[in-house]
């Protein structure tokens, strides 16, 4: 099983740097697909959460790259520095897609309250799972329960990482469908902001399935420790 899960895990590794290095590549395609309406990432996000009746929500700009995201717990759309200030389809596709986030969180979609419920959950697992999981597996013949407690709360990671994908895949499909009914793109722009959203999505099903091979992993050692 060791040498199954070293190639597997191998076989992941390599899928998520070609899915990571096909979505930076995109991003920078379609960075380069100038808007022709001339709205910035801010503009959009703030038109998309207007037009859903969300007034309570504040768009406000973060440092880095790729670190836009939506905080339900203050209500803001954070957008890296590139999308907030930039006109283009790989803007317009971040802006709406995290807007995509905030409706979900106005409309209470189930899939979102679920993921936001787990994590405390999982900010404290990730402190001290790693530690556990490594003391388990080498007590695993005098103290096995301790690996099975790593394995319980990685398996709440892994969990999340799942209820993540429809999450994710939601909030594009609003994104895209309002561009779309909206008429807030050409064809061309509206194409590449949909692209760019698939490659997106997909880091998030490697990192599930990652996820998932490396529970069974350490449930394998569990049920062989003996």
């Amino acid at each position: 099983m060791g040498m199954g899960y070293m190639l597997l895990a191998g076989l992941i590794m390599l899928f998520s740097w070609l899915v990571s290095s096909r979505l930076k590549s995109k991003f920078e395609l379609y960075s380069k697909l100038q808007l022709q309406n001339g709205m910035s990432g801010r503009e959009i996000a703030e038109k998309m959460l207007a037009d859903n009746g969300i007034y309570d929500v504040k768009v406000i700009s973060v440092e880095g790259q790729l670190t836009d995201h939506y905080n339900p717990a203050d209500k803001t759309v954070n957008l890296s520095e590139g999308v907030y200030n930039q006109r283009n389809a790989a803007a317009a596709a971040v802006a709406a897609h995290e807007c995509g986030h905030a409706v979900q969180h106005a409309t209470a979609y189930s899939w979102l309250t679920m993921r936001s419920q787990l994590v405390p959950i999982v900010n404290v697992a990730s402190t001290y799972m790693q530690w556990i999981l490594i003391a388990g597996i080498l007590m695993v013949r005098s103290f096995p329960q301790l690996l099975l407690v790593g394995i319980v709360i990685f398996a709440a990671t892994t969990v999340f990482s799942i209820i993540t994908l429809p999450v994710e895949y939601d909030a594009s499909n609003r994104a895209l469908a309002w561009l779309e009914n909206k008429k807030m793109l050409t064809r061309e722009e509206h194409d590449g902001a949909k692209d760019a959203l698939k490659w997106a999505a997909r880091t998030y099903v490697v990192a599930a399935i990652g996820s998932i091979a490396t529970l069974l992993y350490y449930i394998s050692i569990y049920n062989n420790r003996r």
